[in-house]
């Protein structure tokens, strides 16, 4: 927990934060493109 402290306080909440949500998105975007992936198979 200590050095995610030391790693927010270097980068800065907004950069920790973007990251953070970048991070969600991702599996979220995945998901989205193996459904239509899926669903334009016949």
């Amino acid at each position: 927990m200590q050095e995610w402290m030391q790693w927010i306080q270097e980068l800065g909440f907004p950069i920790f934060v973007s990251f953070y949500l970048m991070h969600r998105v991702e599996g979220k975007l995945v998901a989205i493109h193996d459904a239509l992936i899926t669903m334009k198979t016949p």
